[in-house]
């Protein structure tokens, strides 16, 4: 049997491959951030019993090459060999692939980009990623960094002169003036406090938006603007025939779509249906994405 798990900062979420592909979680326990022991024994208590391999998606970069990841948010984990050192603390094979990644391959095999050639998945959440898969085959580039468009200091906070007032954000990569510093959930935050003076969630600006607030108005606007003038150049780029969304903010359908409409404005061709949707496994990519891969490594499944 193959155990699938999705492994980020605060869960480990796990579950059993089925044999038509799908996992469904079957139960999640608390990440141990600081102790790798610790980490391996949570692993070994939610895996199969069966010693079966195990398929994970992790919330970070991981370069297949050297086997080495970079998870800031799990310190036991950080600049590890994790793939190397799991598989000796499981005596079990171990396949690894980031969440972001696993999320696109998802969506590309199985969700709204189903028989479709390019697909970019994106994550609009506390940070910002994404993953490419092209002919359902997931393109993890030098390093494992293909579609981590999330980092670089690319933005211009004022879009061309459009938005006043704003400055460049630093980045938890150590740059200044990424995309993820200014188009995630916590970037929406800066955005709103830098205009206004006002701390609120996330959760509150987009309420306060459609409840037809003018400051929080002028926050999404800004947000959306900024965030479409960087997507239209991996539009422009990767020509995605869809880009669907998970994390947070991917929730709010009616943000989606004027992130969406405002993207289409600025790329060469004429997508003339939505573009940037709410992924079909938004919730559950993780997961269903590392069964993909483990489909792909071990073949059919008895579950």
């Amino acid at each position: 049997m193959i155990t699938c798990f999705d492994i980020g900062g605060s869960f480990i979420r796990h579950g059993l491959l089925k044999k038509d592909g799908s996992v469904a979680e079957s139960g999640r326990v608390a990440t141990p951030g600081n102790d790798f022991q610790a980490f391996v024994s949570a692993i070994e208590t939610c895996a199969s019993a069966d010693h079966g391999p195990i398929s994970i998606s992790l919330a970070g970069a991981f370069d297949e090459r050297s086997g080495i990841a970079d998870v800031a948010n799990i310190p036991c984990l950080h600049k590890r060999n994790v793939k190397a050192d799991l598989e000796a603390a499981l005596n079990r094979p171990v396949l690894i692939t980031n969440d972001a990644n696993a999320f696109a391959l998802a969506e590309a095999v199985d969700g709204t980009g189903k028989g479709k050639q390019v697909v970019f998945g994106i994550i609009l959440g506390t940070g910002v990623g994404g993953g490419l898969v092209v002919n359902g085959q997931l393109v993890t580039g030098f390093g494992g960094i293909a579609g981590e468009w999330g980092h670089g200091p690319i933005v211009d906070p004022t879009a061309g002169g459009q938005l006043q007032g704003l400055t460049h954000y630093p980045c938890g990569c150590g740059q200044t003036g990424c995309i993820d510093a200014v188009c995630s959930a916590r970037g929406m935050e800066k955005i709103h406090q830098t205009l206004h003076g006002v701390a609120l969630s996330s959760k509150n600006i987009t309420a306060a938006w459609h409840g037809g607030d003018d400051q929080a108005t002028r926050t999404v606007e800004a947000f959306a603007t900024l965030l479409s003038r960087a997507l239209s150049v991996l539009v422009n780029t990767l020509g995605p025939d869809v880009i669907p969304a998970s994390g947070g903010l991917s929730g709010d359908e009616t943000l989606l779509s004027l992130i969406d409409r405002k993207t289409r404005e600025l790329v060469l061709a004429d997508y003339t249906d939505p573009l940037i949707i709410k992924g079909q496994f938004a919730e559950n990519g993780g997961l269903r994405g590392a069964g993909i891969v483990a489909r792909k490594t071990f073949g059919e499944v008895a579950a």
